[in-house]
Parts: structure tokens; sequence; C-alpha cells
């Protein structure tokens, strides 16, 4: 019988460890995806140039494809953030981790997580944002050509390493939350406080 209960008890560990694995599989390919379109939206950022008709200078920009792969970008991140958080719990749901380090380390990382997701998360947005802006006023040819306005080299770049960040440190606070959360508390010593009659 207690081999049963041994046997039993190594076949919930072993199922619960290949969900972790296919989970940070899974969590990995999405952060994969989303560096790759932010790296490509870094390249494909819109471009102008003046155009010229008969009495009026304008701006004429090129594709537009670096909003659709940065808003993309983002929805994988978000995706992959979800994930991750439905996974723990954000860790504010189910029971209580186990005192001691990996506690400590996941508390550091929950945070830091979220803080670098944030970061990601405004670079990709704002990113996204100003390259979909294009200047719409004309000039006159007397006057000075318009300033076409374009996104600065490096926005989607930045949201491209906060993505890298972020995929590692939610990585490792899984485990470490996954460290904190396996096992139970211990049975022995009571640590609530008692309540007594009413007298």
């Amino acid at each position: 019988m207690e081999n049963l209960k041994l046997l039993g008890l190594w076949e919930g560990v072993a199922i619960v460890l290949m969900a972790s694995s296919l989970l940070l599989v899974i969590v990995l390919m999405l952060d994969l995806v989303a560096f790759g379109l932010a790296v490509a939206a870094e390249q494909r950022r819109a471009s102008a140039k003046i155009g010229k008709d008969a009495n009026s200078n304008y701006c004429v920009y090129d594709s537009d494809i670096a909003t659709g792969m940065g808003v993309g970008s983002l929805l994988f991140l978000l995706a992959s953030q979800l994930l991750i958080m439905f996974a723990s719990r954000c860790m504010c749901c189910g029971r209580a981790l186990r005192p001691g380090s990996s506690r400590a380390w996941a508390i550091v990382l929950f945070i830091t997580c979220w803080v670098t997701f944030l970061i990601a998360g405004i670079c990709l947005l704002a990113g996204s944002v100003r390259n979909a802006y294009h200047t719409k006023y004309r000039t006159y040819l007397s006057d000075n050509p318009p300033s076409c306005e374009t996104l600065r080299k490096g926005i989607f770049g930045a949201g491209a390493a906060f993505i890298v960040f972020t995929g590692i440190v939610s990585e490792l606070y899984y485990v470490s939350y996954s460290k904190a959360n396996d096992g139970l508390l211990s049975k022995g010593g009571d640590a609530g406080i008692r309540m007594g009659t009413y007298n």
C-alpha cells in the first residue's frame, strides 16, 4: 500500500514537471515570436521623403508595416505574461508559498517581471503609435519643406531588449514560484493564533 502511494506521488510530480516544462517552452516560443516581430519592426520603420506637385510640397511615406509588427509583438508578449501569471495564479491567489529563499526570489522576480513587461509594452506601444503618425500638411514652394515626422531609431529595439529581459525574468520567476509552491507546509507546528472560548 505504501508503495502505491509513493508511486502515485511520483506520477503526480512527473505530470507537474512535464506541465511546467511545456509551459516554459510555450512561454519561450511566445517571447521569441514577440522578439522577432520587434526586431523586424525596428528594421521596417516608416521612412519619408518630400514629394512635389505643381505648387506645394508634401510628405510621402513608404510602407507602414512596422506598426502592425509592433502591435503583434506587444500581443505575443502580453499572451506570454498572462500565461505565466495564470499558471502561477499571479502569486496572490491560492495557498501560501513555503517560506525560504525560493519564495523571496519569487517575490523579487515577480516585481521585476512586471516592471520589465511594462517598459517593453510602453516601448512597443509608443513606437507603434509614433510610427503610424504621418505628417498630413502641405507647404507652398516658397515656404520651407514640411518636416516629415518619422519614428526615431531604437524605440522598437529597446522594446525587443526588454522582451528578452521579461522572458528571462518571467521564466526564472515561474521556476522559483514552483520551487516555493511544491511540497506542503509543515503540519507539525501551528503558526496560527488560537482562539479561546469567550466567557
